[in-house]
């Protein structure tokens, strides 16, 4: 027996238009259509959110920890789940855990974690993004040096064959690593992200031509300068290189952001960064405000995907519309998984968001 349920609000977003008074008509957890809200059936289930927003859910592809359970420390399912939760509660439909510069034996208890979570058929969790260690010790931030390398092929290959089907991205320093060491991990359909960076402008941009995404422009990264345009530059540069930024006020201020939008259009997106309260391993962070510093170096954030929508709009002078895509489209373009979610549409399984003017989630709707 099909299962038909009926949501309707004054706004929905598809991740291409703004659409009043409609409804999305669900059947078995897959949009059937869209329709003008006055073509609802009288006896139809609708489920009527008034003057509330419904948009494609978010997708966060790097964060830590949640709930004090920081992924890199209690590297276990629980951890997952609570990451999810988190994400979940933020208006994220799917999202990303993430390990810091780490020995491989956490890394490797980390990708155990998130299969583990799917073997109790957890939901939501992508996959596992591996945010070094092969980076650059000039722009570690709060990443150990002590743990930080650049592989041999055999190196590389002993971590991407643990992490074989759950590993989705991998953050390195372009200079760091080997264009070779760049195709091997492309091999096993995970994308490569260039960042901890001190790479000059010359290396980033021949970088690009395998490396089409970046992590948190400015942070970790070498800058933007007017004889050395370095990094930052070669991002700003160039036509078809995405990158994440956390704009929480924090990492990157807000007329940074404003600038960069204006340079990068549709190829900047939001990561939450977000980390979690925790007393144990290397990476003890410690909330101060709206922030997390670790060994008194700014760690990671405190934001939701929600509140990432809401900064982008009430602070960096971006339109609804194009926030939200930030948050949905855009990370689904990154991870290649655009032709399932980010977007509402006919035949995609529903995925959805439902926030009130403040950008507070109502509630998210999905089975992912």
């Amino acid at each position: 027996m099909s299962n038909t349920k009926i949501f309707r609000a004054e706004k929905i977003f598809t991740g291409h238009e703004m659409l009043q008074q409609h409804a999305i008509v669900v059947k078995d957890d897959v949009i059937e259509e869209v329709i003008p809200a006055d073509k609802i059936n009288s006896d139809s289930d609708v489920t009527d959110f008034k003057n509330a927003l419904i948009a494609p859910a978010f997708i966060d592809i790097q964060l830590y920890g949640a709930y004090k359970r920081l992924l890199s420390v209690y590297s276990d399912a629980t951890t997952v789940k609570a990451i999810y939760d988190y994400s979940k509660a933020g208006g994220a439909s799917h999202c990303m855990p993430t390990v810091s510069t780490n020995t491989y034996q956490i890394i490797f208890k980390c990708i155990d974690a998130v299969r583990d979570y799917w073997k109790q058929n957890g939901k939501g969790v992508l996959g596992l993004h591996v945010e070094g260690p092969w980076i650059s010790k000039e722009k570690r931030g709060a990443h150990n040096a002590d743990w930080i390398f650049a592989p041999t092929i055999e190196q590389a290959k002993e971590l991407l064959e643990y992490g074989k089907d759950v590993i989705k991205i991998i953050t390195v320093a372009p200079e760091v690593v080997s264009e070779e060491i760049v195709d091997l991990i492309h091999s096993y359909n995970i994308v490569v992200s260039a960042g901890h960076t001190n790479a000059t402008y010359e290396q980033a941009t021949k970088s690009f031509d395998k490396i089409r995404t970046s992590t948190h422009l400015y942070n970790a990264m070498s800058g933007l300068q007017h004889r050395a345009p370095n990094m930052v530059g070669a991002i700003f540069n160039h036509d078809k290189v995405f990158c994440s930024i956390v704009p929480d006020g924090y990492h990157v201020s807000f007329p940074a952001i404003r600038i960069a939008k204006k340079i990068m259009g549709e190829r900047l997106f939001a990561i939450t960064d977000a980390v979690t309260e925790t007393h144990e391993g290397y990476y003890q962070h410690v909330l101060e405000g709206d922030k997390y510093t670790a060994n008194g170096i700014l760690s990671g954030s405190a934001l939701t995907m929600s509140k990432c929508a809401k900064n982008f709009v009430e602070h960096c002078d971006i339109k609804i519309d194009e926030a939200l895509r930030m948050c949905s489209l855009y990370p689904a373009q990154v991870i290649k998984k655009e032709n399932e979610l980010g977007s509402i549409a006919t035949g995609r399984k529903a995925n959805l968001v439902v926030l009130n003017d403040a950008f507070d989630v109502l509630e998210i709707i999905t089975n992912n």
